[in-house]
């Protein structure tokens, strides 16, 4: 049964992983909108700010292979079904001077940019559904501001967000922000990811006492989750070079330049007793290894990253599991090397209870 929310408590969805292309991807989560409620699976991003669905489209994806021989329906948002979806006047403090306005409707316009990846539509204002940490069986229905993608491009139709993304950025017009300036919730989430795939998202969620923590370093340039990392371990081989790190769990895997990349890479290397496995086609891992028919789970070294503050944060599952073209089945070191920036994708936050408190600054 679902309600109005009758004062401040935590909000919550279950979330799960989904496989693509035998490589474990993004975590979703099945959310409620509109009156009468319709289900979206959307994915959660860290990295963005924007929650959005795909609305009154006709190129946008309508199902999607969740597994092998497995086919889930997705629904498509209209505003002409909800009877609370309104469009977001143009001006609107949400709207914003970085937006335009739409003519038809007269609402704020909005458009999300990757390459040639992109979401473009409205602005509407409707009811979101979400778990309450009262009663277990309740859902509330809560306001909220998102973007009505008329017209989805690039991996939007075919990969990564196909029936929504729910942006979880420190905008303000992200989820998180518009929970909080309603005062549904407090200015605080948390997610956690299991090592079976599944997990929870939860609004409000201050964590408890006694969790290490370490601050938020804000960048110029964008609102992103940037923690400062100043020591790394790999076994007992260990770096004081400090850099700063995003937390983006739209992305699966960690991505570091050098000298991080190296020192990790290397010296998880040295310590695999494994055979090292070339993919005999382009592979976005460097790092591969074989499993032996009766082995089901290596030994790899400890990856422990030391925080701003002094909290360490060990990486439970740094590794991904693949099967081989021969039947055998091998594992990879699930890192990417890139330059100039570094990235703790989802893979990396399994296994912790990660509260980004916004109202104190800290994860």
């Amino acid at each position: 049964f679902s309600k109005k929310i009758p004062s401040r408590h935590n909000l919550t969805a279950t979330v799960k992983r989904f496989d693509c292309d035998n490589i474990k991807i993004l975590y979703y989560s099945v959310v409620r909108v509109g009156t009468p409620s319709v289900e979206y699976l959307v994915a959660l991003d860290t990295g963005s700010d924007l929650f959005w669905l795909p609305c009154d489209c006709t190129s946008c994806t309508r199902s999607f292979n969740i597994s092998e021989g497995s086919t889930t329906e997705l629904n498509i948002y209209s505003p002409g079904n909800s009877t609370t979806s309104k469009p977001l006047p143009c001006n609107s403090p949400l709207c914003g001077p970085t937006r335009g306005c739409s003519t038809s409707p007269n609402a704020c316009s909005y458009q999300i940019k990757y390459g040639n990846t992109t979401s473009t539509g409205y602005l509407v204002d409707d009811v979101l559904y979400l778990g309450t940490d009262v009663v277990s069986a309740a859902s509330v229905n809560v306001p909220i501001t998102f973007g009505c993608g008329k017209i989805l491009t690039g991996s939007f139709l075919n990969r990564y967000g196909i029936n929504g993304v729910f942006g979880l950025g420190m905008d303000s017009i992200s989820v998180p922000s518009i929970l909080a300036s309603k005062n549904v919730t407090a200015n605080s989430f948390s997610m956690c990811f299991g090592d079976d795939g599944y997990g929870r998202i939860e609004f409000g969620d201050k964590g408890s006492p006694g969790q290490q923590t370490t601050p938020f370093t804000l960048q110029q340039t964008d609102s992103t989750y940037d923690v400062v990392v100043t020591e790394i371990a790999v076994s007992t081989n260990v770096t004081n070079h400090e850099f700063i790190a995003s937390l983006d769990s739209s992305l699966p895997y960690a991505y570091f330049s050098d000298p991080d990349f190296s020192f990790i890479v290397n010296n998880f290397n040295s310590r695999v007793t494994e055979k090292r496995y070339v993919f005999p086609f382009a592979f976005i891992f460097d790092y591969c290894y074989e499993l032996s028919a009766n082995q089901d789970d290596p030994i790899t070294p400890n990856i422990t990253f030391t925080m701003k503050g002094g909290s360490e944060f060990t990486i439970n599952a740094p590794i991904l599991y693949f099967k081989r073209p021969d039947g055998g089945f091998g594992y990879c070191l699930a890192i990417v090397q890139i330059e100039d920036f570094n990235i703790i994708g989802n893979i990396f936050m399994t296994g912790y209870r990660l509260v980004f408190d916004r109202e104190e600054m800290v994860l």
